[in-house]
């Protein structure tokens, strides 16, 4: 009896090595040495959202115990910031941390993809984006660059910028110089403004010597760092181009495909991982940024009612506009208005009338 007892323990015993022999290979196979590079839309100064791109890679690196590295490089280390989407498209580069509304010039259907005027919050924008249809629209366009995206951070709801003169009605806005790119930027052409798109660097000496009236840049936090309130000291709100905008991870589509499917779920999950912190550290740095700025001279003023309303008609004008001319364009709008249709409602009746309560209450507790 003990002599087959061994005989089995030893049958047993080499079968359980002969199969790890197979396993182990296999599984080294599957998770392969991988080095990416990631060229960032963003200097590294703002930590916030550079930072987002390094929390990225860090989570990616330790989810494969440091087998799948990402580099990350800011703007202009490997090339400029709004050549991201190039750079990953020609396979310069294997991915890059940019807003897909920088390159509207390419196909205007892109602005929908960081966010439009008058269109979603950061919560509306992703769920758009995962559900109502955002991800197959925008990627649908980004095919002809052989790229793919997926959403890696939001800024919430922006600012509306800095100012050297005070707004009181539309009449001020005509011939006002102002540092705004994209759709934004068209927008407020409508109603006289002259667009104007400059680096962050040139933005402060600008303003300083006159050639800029106004400029926005994200919110308090990553505003206060430009300084602009010793150039100009009103501090629109809100930032009506910006409710919510969207960051995305652009990915070379062949890169992409060539990765294993773990990792690609582990890139998507450091993707949705990295957007929740971007979000959540802005909203825990902007307020206490916001007091500071007012305490160096930063004077708030809400965006006239006059002007905000002129803005909602042009920017629905404009979509009109660019519907009619861009089949693309008009699938994003269409299915932009109906899930924004939608969410207005159930914002009203939940997150608006919960968050207004404990705005009217607030000093009282």
């Amino acid at each position: 009896m003990d002599r087959q007892r061994r005989r089995f323990l030893g049958a047993s015993a080499t079968a359980a090595l002969a199969s790890s022999a197979v396993a182990m290979p296999a599984i080294a196979q599957t998770s392969p040495e991988i080095k990416w590079r990631l060229t960032s839309s963003f200097p590294r100064s703002l930590d916030t959202i550079y930072g987002t791109a390094q929390i990225l890679a860090k989570l990616v690196s330790d989810a494969t115990d440091g087998k799948f590295q990402i580099q990350t490089f800011p703007a202009g280390e490997l090339v400029p910031g709004l050549q991201a989407l190039d750079a990953v498209s020609t396979g310069s580069v294997e991915c890059a941390q940019t807003a897909t509304y920088f390159y509207i010039g390419k196909d205007p259907t892109l602005a929908f993809g960081t966010g439009v005027p008058f269109g979603f919050n950061s919560r509306q924008q992703h769920s758009w984006w995962f559900f109502g249809g955002g991800s197959e629209i925008i990627n649908g366009v980004l095919e002809k660059y052989k790229v793919t995206a997926i959403p890696m951070g939001n800024s919430g709801c922006q600012m509306g910028g800095f100012f050297r003169k005070e707004l009181n009605s539309v009449e001020d806005l005509k011939g006002l110089k102002f540092r705004i790119g994209g759709i934004g930027g068209q927008v407020l052409a409508k109603l006289g403004v002259v667009p104007q798109q400059i680096a962050p660097g040139d933005v402060y000496p600008s303003l300083e010597r006159g050639t800029l009236d106004a400029a926005e840049f994200v919110g308090p936090y990553d505003d206060e760092k430009l300084g602009l309130v010793k150039v100009a000291k009103y501090y629109y709100y809100p930032g009506w181009w910006e409710g919510g905008a969207m960051l995305h991870l652009v990915i070379n589509q062949e890169q992409w495909d060539k990765l294993p499917k773990h990792y690609q779920a582990i890139l998507s999950n450091a993707c949705e991982a990295a957007n929740n912190w971007m979000l959540a550290k802005y909203d825990a740095v902007n307020p206490p940024a916001l007091r500071r700025l007012v305490q160096q001279g930063a004077e708030l003023r809400a965006f006239p009612t006059s002007i905000l309303e002129a803005g909602y008609r042009a920017s629905f004008e404009l979509y009109n506009e660019l519907a009619a001319q861009n089949p693309a364009f008009k699938k994003a709008y269409d299915s932009m208005m109906a899930m924004r249709a939608e969410q207005l409602v159930w914002w009203q009746i939940a997150e608006y009338s919960f968050d207004s309560f404990n705005i009217r209450m607030r000093g009282r507790s």
